[in-house]
């Protein structure tokens, strides 16, 4: 009769430990999604972005391109990567929305900053391609490239980064080879790392972080409180 005993806390002990597991790996997919159960962002090293609270956020616009009236009150500030599939998600999904809704109501400005991750390969050169465009159009030309770019993400090259430099009236063939722009580009990168920055996208609206390509309501809810403060 002790051996039945035996058997069935040990039967139990299987049950409740496949069970406990089974709890843990929800909430950890839980965490990497979300809401409608696809991942949000490209992460390093499989750590999440952190969420700092606003005193310890870093992350200013540095130089960079900047979208919409300089003096708006409400900054978000994009770390991104244009061969990150999430950050393209945000750029065809929720930036016209928030566009539409805030930037040209001249209520928010949205400043772009490179964090290009290594496993990417054509991140940094399109980094490096977006900012020479710059030198030579100004931010607006920036922006007209950065549309570009994500436009035809799935067709990343060298060549066709050159390529669609000059369909907007821009020869940027020297100025990507000889990486010209490198050290900006890494400048951004670690000014994000700083700010607690770990994947892409990652925003800071007036210091408050939201992670990955989070919906527009996301982004409503962090500039109202902002537009309020």
């Amino acid at each position: 009769m002790s051996d039945d005993v035996i058997t069935i806390k040990k039967e139990n002990l299987w049950k409740y430990s496949t069970f406990i597991l089974a709890a843990l790996l929800v909430v950890v997919l839980f965490m990497f999604t979300g809401k409608d159960g696809a991942p949000t962002a490209n992460v390093i090293g499989g750590t999440g972005v952190n969420n700092p609270s606003p005193s310890q956020v870093q992350a200013t616009a540095d130089d960079d391109a900047v979208l919409g009236n300089k003096n708006a009150p409400v900054t978000i500030i994009e770390f991104s990567d244009y061969q990150c599939p999430f950050c393209e998600r945000f750029w065809s999904q929720t930036l016209p929305q928030i566009k539409q809704t805030y930037v040209d109501t001249g209520k928010v400005k949205i400043v772009f900053r490179d964090f290009p991750l290594d496993f990417h390969p054509f991140a940094l050169p399109a980094a490096l391609a977006a900012e020479c465009v710059k030198e030579k159009g100004g931010d607006e030309a920036y922006w007209k490239m950065h549309d570009k770019i994500f436009g035809n993400q799935a067709s990343l090259s060298t060549d066709n980064l050159k390529q669609w430099a000059r369909d907007l009236g821009y020869d940027i063939g020297n100025c990507l080879d000889s990486a010209k722009y490198r050290a900006e580009v890494q400048k951004d990168q670690q000014d994000g790392a700083a700010a607690g920055v770990t994947g892409t996208p990652a925003f800071f609206v007036n210091g408050r972080l939201i992670s990955g390509a989070q919906p527009f309501s996301a982004f409503q809810q962090a500039i109202d409180a902002a537009l309020a403060a």
